[in-house]
């Protein structure tokens, strides 16, 4: 069984293509500037990559061009495009439509109705699915949702401090999201340690961040609530915030709501903090130059982290294994070292020289460390893959 993982963008569009009998990675590639005059394509295979100008309209006319490049009978691996049994989404926010599902009227429309919490995500997202739906009838379409790793969260850590009915009947709660990164740190660590029953705490860190409690590999907490602009910093996006805080703003800056909520979401964060850049590297090296607002930006995201690392070691009564995966948990060694400076006495040791020196998935706890600490590169698209293979199969 073949599957076509899509990641998608406003006007942008990525994909891996799996085999899943062995589950191999066969292609990836994407098309950018999608809806421009002319939009750029990539492919890679093997060792091969191959870059090409196409027009792309919209979405489906971009997943069209990418199967036209994996099913190339000089340079594809496909031999025709029957041969793709799915599309899978890494989609976000369902709401009542949750865990795996196939794509149909009832789930745009559920998708839909989650717009107003996740508006960078889901319109981009349901508007290509309708495209693909119409230009690609024969294919499958199937959406794994962020939230689903979640729903095995127990109320008293789901509930806001709200009447019951508001979540009941608006689905005001915390839903939490990166599920599948936070399902394959899950997984890869109980294969890593040989132990399915551990507790973890998952740190996925990057543009956008989150903290994940795991038991036994099973969600419990996470840091990230009714939507994806909840938890620490992001890189542009606010993070935590007082929603009492926002009358204040909307005074003194004249703006109205819908205004206010487009500052929080792209004017804050670390870009906010630093008033320069959302990107952990560029801050660093700001802030060894003597900047004081970097350093705080810094200052702020590890706190932010520390602070439910915190809270997740009390809940699940001790960790295991501390994993970090995303862009930032794989590669920011300053960022890791911080998170975890001063945390000997419970049980969290990092070895620097480890630490400094790792490159891809690898150990960096020292040898006295209660907990082991551990890189994990995520691979949600492996994780949409299976999904999507395990709901074709019971169909």
């Amino acid at each position: 069984m073949k599957v076509l993982i899509a990641n998608l963008g406003s006007t942008s569009f990525k994909y891996r293509l799996f085999d899943m009998d062995g589950e191999r990675q066969l292609a990836r590639g994407g098309v950018e500037r999608i809806g421009a005059e002319q939009s750029s394509a990539f492919v890679e295979i093997g060792d091969s990559r191959r870059e090409i100008t196409i027009e792309a309209p919209n979405h489906a006319a971009a997943v069209e061009q990418c199967l036209a490049q994996l099913t190339d009978p000089s340079e594809g691996c496909l031999a025709s495009a029957d041969e793709v049994s799915a599309i899978g989404f890494k989609a976000v926010h369902g709401g009542r439509a949750r865990g795996v599902r196939r794509v149909d009227s009832d789930v745009l429309a559920a998708m839909e109705e989650m717009a107003t919490v996740a508006p960078a995500h889901n319109p981009p997202y349901t508007a290509a699915m309708r495209q693909l739906q119409e230009a690609l009838p024969h294919i499958p379409l199937v959406a794994a949702f962020e939230t689903g790793f979640h729903e095995t969260i127990p109320p008293r850590l789901k509930h806001y401090a709200i009447p019951t009915e508001w979540a009941e009947e608006f689905g005001i709660k915390r839903w939490g999201f990166h599920g599948a990164s936070h399902r394959y740190v899950a997984g890869r660590t109980a294969e890593l340690t040989g132990n399915t029953e551990q507790r973890v705490i998952s740190c996925h860190l990057g543009g956008s961040s989150s903290v994940c409690a795991i038991r036994n590999g099973e969600s419990v907490a996470t840091s990230m609530g009714m939507s994806p602009q909840s938890g620490p910093p992001q890189n542009n996006r606010a993070g935590d915030f007082d929603p009492f805080a926002l009358p204040l703003l909307m005074e003194r800056t004249g703006t109205t709501l819908e205004g206010a909520l487009g500052l929080l979401a792209s004017q804050c964060g670390l870009k906010g903090l630093s008033g320069t850049s959302g990107d952990v590297r560029d801050l660093a090296t700001a802030a060894d130059a003597g900047d004081e607002r970097a350093k705080l930006a810094l200052d702020v995201f590890t706190t932010s982290v520390r602070h439910y690392l915190g809270a997740y070691l009390v809940e699940l009564g001790g960790v295991d294994v501390l994993a970090f995966a995303g862009g930032i948990g794989e590669n920011g060694t300053r960022i890791r070292s911080a998170i975890c400076s001063g945390l000997s006495e419970l049980g969290i040791v990092l070895d620097e020289e480890k630490n400094a020196a790792a490159t891809g998935e690898g150990a960096i706890h020292a040898a006295e460390s209660k907990t082991q600490i551990w890189i994990v590169p995520t691979n949600e698209e492996l994780v949409v893959a299976r999904q999507t293979r395990d709901l074709l199969e019971q169909s």
